[in-house]
């Protein structure tokens, strides 16, 4: 993968959460599946009151995936990687600008959560599958 190709799947993912995440501050549709949510702890609630604590965690795996930029642009999981990345920038900005994460996808079965949040699940299931197609 092209070095322009892994930050432009990062920047997509980045500005993709982030204008969903102003329509639905800004308009807080009353639609199905729309809940609007302040979320100040990680996926599934979990960490709740932590902010900062995430935050630096966040700021850490940022900048790991960068430093180590060009040997994952290499690797099959490339794709995955920028997933993360764009997920965790996504959220991250949210942490700075307003302390908590804006949530809002509410499948009634499910935690609330946001594109940030389903670009890292797919990133990290992928570096997953990838680690065990490289055991095999």
């Amino acid at each position: 993968m092209k070095a322009s190709s892994f930050f432009s799947i990062c920047f997509i993912v980045v500005l993709f959460d982030q204008i969903t995440k102003i329509i639905i501050k800004a308009f807080r549709p009353h639609l199905f599946l729309i809940n609007y949510i302040e979320n100040t702890g990680a996926a599934f609630g979990l960490f709740r009151g932590n902010n900062f604590f995430l935050t630096i965690i966040s700021v850490v795996v940022v900048l790991v995936i960068l430093l180590q930029v060009k040997n994952i642009i290499k690797d099959r999981a490339a794709w995955s990687y920028a997933l993360v990345l764009g997920g965790l920038l996504g959220n991250l900005i949210d942490r700075l600008a307003y302390g908590f994460v804006v949530d809002f996808i509410d499948l009634q079965f499910w935690p609330v959560f946001n594109i940030a949040d389903s670009a890292l699940t797919l990133g990290v299931l992928g570096i997953i599958a990838y680690s065990f197609i490289k055991l095999a």
